[in-house]
């Protein structure tokens, strides 16, 4: 496990969503300069964790803490958290019609800043950035998400993350929907982005991005709660023996694994 200073500690952190309990005790630290992928069956509180990390408001946190570069953003509003430097990329991304990919990255970035920024200094930027995403220069003119395939709407969320430059990247379920072309582009993307300035959480079912985007560490997720951390070899061995035997090693039953993703959903 890293020595490194954690840039995001989530500690016992239990949270509800009309009164059915989801996560159920969480404990992660993801430094900056590494990449942590958080896997687990369907149901096991993967997304509600992601959403909870930027301060869903559906979500009700009963107990515990997420603390960012220091301090405890529990209670802050989403566009504080996107402020001072995490980002979420959605699994179903949105369509807005009528908002350009241009005009809608402009506003982030301003948003961001805490000020506009210059149309010079974003046109040169956004070339850049669409240009390391592998996306033609039209792409900006486009609505945003609407028309889009599976793996533009996903290299769309990747283009956010290149222009918003955040310290803590939060990917959720990313690869999903994408076939292997798909997954492999957006994997470069993250490649090319990583630095000892940013931090990543992958939140993902399967391990195939894992096989392009090579984890610094591990974490299984079971019935709302981190079970084990470990090294890449952890997402192998889950490759190897599947959910259900994971969820037996652990001590879940049939029955009761039912149960908690059912409360999950």
């Amino acid at each position: 496990m890293s020595d490194k200073q954690p840039i995001l500690v989530v500690k016992d952190l239990h949270v509800s969503i009309e009164d059915k309990a989801i996560l159920r005790g969480v404990d992660l630290e993801i430094p900056k300069g590494e990449v942590h992928a958080i896997m687990g069956p369907n149901g096991s509180g993967k997304s509600t964790l992601a959403q909870v990390m930027m301060g869903h408001p559906a979500y009700q946190v009963t107990r515990g803490t997420i603390t960012f570069k220091g301090q405890d953003i529990t209670s802050l509003a989403p566009d504080e958290r996107a402020r001072r430097g995490m980002f979420l990329a959605f699994q179903y991304p949105i369509e807005i019609p009528g908002v350009s990919v241009s005009n809608f990255l402009r506003t982030a970035v301003s948003a961001v800043r805490g000020e506009p920024i210059a149309p010079r200094e974003f046109i040169a930027q956004l070339r850049e950035d669409l240009n390391l995403v592998g996306l033609d220069q039209s792409f900006g003119r486009r609505n945003l998400n609407e028309g889009f395939s599976g793996g533009e709407k996903k290299r769309a969320e990747i283009l956010q993350l290149a222009l918003l430059k955040p310290e803590l990247a939060i990917l959720d379920e990313t690869d999903s929907g994408l076939d292997i072309d798909g997954v492999r582009i957006v994997a470069e993307a993250v490649n090319k982005l990583k630095s000892p300035e940013i931090g990543f959480c992958i939140i993902t079912h399967y391990t195939r991005i894992l096989n392009f985007v090579s984890p610094d560490v591990v974490h299984i997720l079971l019935g709302g709660r981190v079970v084990k951390s470990g090294g890449r070899e952890l997402a192998d061995h889950l490759e190897e023996v599947g959910y259900d035997e994971v969820k037996k090693e652990f001590g879940y039953t049939s029955d009761e694994a039912e149960v908690e993703e059912a409360q999950a959903t």
